[in-house]
This record gives C-alpha cells, sequence and structure tokens, in this order.
C-alpha cells in the first residue's frame, strides 16, 4: 500500500499544484479562447443573431451570459450539499473526481455543439463549467491540509502558473489547427476550421483526464470525521455552512474579507467569462482570419503575463502585504474597466489584455492564500472552501445576471463592462475596513 506524503512535503505540494496543469485548459480553450469564436463563428455562418431558447427569442451573447449564470447558482447549491457529504465520510478526492470527469466529458461532448439542437448543445457548455468548477471546490480546500501557512502563498501562485503554463501548450496546438487545418488533414476553409475547433474540445476532454491522474495519485483522501453515515448527511454541508457563517462574528478580519472578496469578485469572474464575446463583437478586427488569430493571441498574451503576474503579486504581498497588494489590484481594474469602454482597435485591446493578464492572476492567487491564511485551527477545511466557493458563485450569479441584462437592454456589450467599475471601487473601500491586526 503506498504510504501517504507528509503535510508540506513537496511531492504533495507538486502534486495538488500540477491540477491546475490539468484542468486550466477547460478556463482557456472553453471559457477564454476557442468557445467564443466558435460559438460566434456559429451564429455568423447561420445568417441570425438571435435563436430561440423555451419559445423565446435571444440575442447570442445574453443567452450565453445567462446559461453560465445558471450554471454557477447549480453550483452554488451544489457546492454545500457535496462538501458536507465529503468531510462526513472523508472522501472528497472521489468527489473532486466525479466533477472532473464530468467537466472533462462534457467538453468533448461540446464537438456536437449546433443551433439546430441548441437546448442539447447548451446543456454540454452547462455541466462543462459545472464540472470545472465542481472540482474546484474540493481542490481549493485541499490548500490548508497539503500546505503549512508559509508555503501557502507561494504554492497558490505555483499552481495558477502552472495552469497558465499548461493551457497555453494546449492552446498554441489548437491555434495551429484552426489557422492551419490543412495540415491536419482538414480543409482549408472556414468549414475546417470550425471542424479543427469542434476537435480542441476534445483535446481538452483529453487532456484534463489524463494529467489529473498525477494529483489524485499522490492527494489523499480527506480527513475523515465520523464513522456512520445517517440520514441527516445530505444537509451536513448546509449546517456546516451556518456554523461557519456563524463563527465569522468571532473573526472580523475574515468576515470584513470575504464580503470584500464577493464584491470584487463578482467583477473578476465576470470580466474574465465575457472578454473574448467582447472582443469577438466589439474590436475592429477586419476580416475573420484576423479576428480569430487576434483573439488567440489576446489570450495568449494574458496567459503569459499572468504567470508573471501572479509571482509578481506574491511578492507584492510579501513586501506590502496582501490586503495592501489587494487594494492595488482592484484600482487597476477599475482602470481597466473604464479604457475597454472606450477601446476599439485590435492594438488597443492587445495593450488592455496584457494589463488584464498582470492582474488576473494575482488577485486569483492572492485572494486564495489570503482566505486561508484568516482561517482558524481546524480540521474542516472544506467546509471554509465551501463558502468561499458559494461566495464566490453567487457573485458571478450576479454579475452575469447583471452584465447579460444590461447588454439585453442596451445592445452593447460596452455598458455591461463599465458598470462592473462599481463593484471594484466597492471592493476598495471593503478591502481597507478589513483591521490591520
Amino acid at each position: 500500500m503506498r504510504n501517504s506524503l507528509e503535510k508540506g512535503s513537496k511531492k504533495l505540494l507538486n502534486a495538488w499544484a500540477f491540477y491546475d496543469w490539468a484542468n486550466s485548459v477547460y478556463s482557456l480553450v472553453i471559457a477564454s479562447a476557442v468557445f467564443p469564436i466558435f460559438y460566434g463563428a456559429l451564429f455568423k455562418k447561420a445568417g441570425v443573431e438571435t435563436v430561440t431558447v423555451f419559445g423565446g427569442v435571444i440575442r447570442s451573447t445574453p443567452l450565453i451570459s445567462y446559461t453560465t449564470a445558471a450554471a454557477f447558482l447549480l453550483v452554488a447549491i451544489l457546492s454545500p450539499l457535496l462538501s458536507g457529504i465529503a468531510d462526513y465520510v472523508g472522501n472528497k478526492k472521489n468527489f473532486m473526481k466525479f466533477f472532473c470527469y464530468l467537466g472533462a466529458l462534457s467538453c468533448i461532448g461540446l464537438y456536437w455543439f449546433n443551433l439546430e439542437n441548441i437546448h442539447t448543445s447548451l446543456l454540454f457548455y452547462f455541466f462543462g463549467l459545472v464540472g470545472f468548477w465542481g472540482s474546484l471546490v474540493f481542490y481549493n480546500s485541499y490548500l490548508p491540509d497539503v500546505a503549512h501557512k508559509e508555503q501557502q502563498d507561494a504554492i497558490s501562485a505555483k499552481g495558477y502558473s502552472l495552469g497558465y503554463i499548461g493551457s497555453v501548450v494546449l492552446l498554441i496546438f489548437n491555434l495551429v489547427m484552426v489557422m492551419r487545418p490543412q495540415w491536419f488533414g482538414l480543409e482549408a476553409n472556414g468549414e475546417g476550421s470550425i471542424l479543427a475547433m469542434k476537435i480542441s474540445f476534445i483535446t481538452v476532454g483529453v487532456w484534463w483526464i489524463a494529467f489529473s491522474q498525477y494529483s489524485f495519485y499522490h492527494l489523499p483522501k480527506g480527513n475523515k470525521n465520523k464513522d456512520k453515515i445517517t440520514k441527516d448527511v445530505l444537509f451536513n454541508g448546509f449546517k456546516e455552512l451556518k456554523t461557519v457563517y456563524s463563527s465569522l462574528t468571532e473573526n472580523l478580519k475574515l468576515k470584513r474579507f470575504l464580503l470584500a472578496f464577493f464584491v470584487y469578485s463578482m467583477a473578476v469572474q465576470t470580466v474574465m467569462l465575457v472578454a473574448t464575446y467582447f472582443g469577438e463583437q466589439e474590436i475592429a478586427w477586419g476580416d475573420d482570419d484576423a479576428k480569430t488569430l487576434g483573439l488567440i493571441i489576446s489570450i495568449l498574451i494574458i496567459q503569459l503575463v499572468a504567470v508573471f503576474g501572479a509571482f509578481l503579486t506574491s511578492f507584492s504581498s510579501r513586501r506590502f502585504g496582501n490586503i495592501n497588494t489587494l487594494v492595488v489590484i482592484n484600482i487597476v481594474w477599475v482602470l481597466l474597466c473604464v479604457a475597454a469602454f472606450f477601446i476599439t482597435e485590435p492594438i488597443q485591446f492587445y495593450t488592455t489584455a496584457g494589463f488584464v493578464g498582470l492582474v488576473m492572476g494575482g488577485i486569483q492567487s492572492l485572494s486564495r492564500s489570503t482566505y486561508s491564511k484568516f482561517l482558524p485551527e481546524t480540521n474542516d477545511t472544506t467546509s471554509y472552501f465551501s463558502f468561499y466557493d458559494v461566495a464566490e458563485k453567487i457573485g458571478i450569479v450576479i454579475g452575469m445576471l447583471l452584465y447579460g441584462f444590461i447588454d439585453q437592454i442596451t445592445g452593447s456589450m460596452r455598458n455591461s463592462i463599465l458598470f462592473l467599475v462599481i463593484f471594484f471601487i466597492a471592493g476598495v473601500f471593503l478591502l481597507l475596513r478589513i483591521p490591520k491586526k
């Protein structure tokens, strides 16, 4: 029988961080790069801007915003339910595996995405998102289990950086396949490029499943807290969330940080989820080939700069403190949203993408490790991280619904982006209210 690795050991830390390498191909290829381009190409090829869903006619971008919000709402509901069960029987790794495989197989299912079967197609997109974020509930909860407090900033940053690098490797392969389909035996035209995009969805699923096996092999099964399963197990997670919420009254620093995180994360995640759709519709690229290449180059810029940004943020947090660093990052986000309202040319979009990459990885990595540092001493880390994830997901639901609604009633995504400035400014003020000691 394989011996468990000791907490804080290099091999265990690397195994945990390596799951970012495995799953980040979803967030890059599906959520950020290839799928948004594919989605826009389907509507353009069909010569329509709207589609009929559940008896109503809706534009393409509000439709994907609302579908995304619905998926995050399900994740928010499932997270406490499943994390409670995982803590109860001590097998969080099995739940992490389930969501990993659900997400990966759904990505493969996107190969059959089309407007004629839009309901089924959206289900693949829906469950891909549920699988990705559902697995992160359990992945994030492992951080205090595998790393000591003084290790958490660095290994959290390493995880994000591995994710950026790994996902860029696969994206470059997919980019070559989309731009030069004839090199892979496909037709050298638009049809060949669209087929290459579909194949890229399969590569995401295979990559995700294959590389996650290293993490699954080394991560511990989980902390077993109880010996007998009762009928109350299904509601255990919600009870634990209530306990976590009650404990916030005794931990003012954690309570105020969570409120600030809820507000600014609402805007950060919304920007990340809609950035490519914004670029696809609002930037004057010229022809379709230039648009496809330009959008993917923008995403590559974001990913590559984000590797540097994650480590820069880790260094800044050691030099100036976590909260001060987060305040500065939120101010940068305010400036980026204002700038995005005015940009129209590719070079402007590339420049903005570079600055987004600089603060995107940093704010996620530092938020995760800051929360972990503020936690009280406990073995029940899954419940605390479930609370963190539920707050994040509910924020995304609100952000995406507001974004989609403003886009729908004004007919412009620019107005939606500008509206997010409010949340970043609020995040700055809420972070400044966190006690220094």
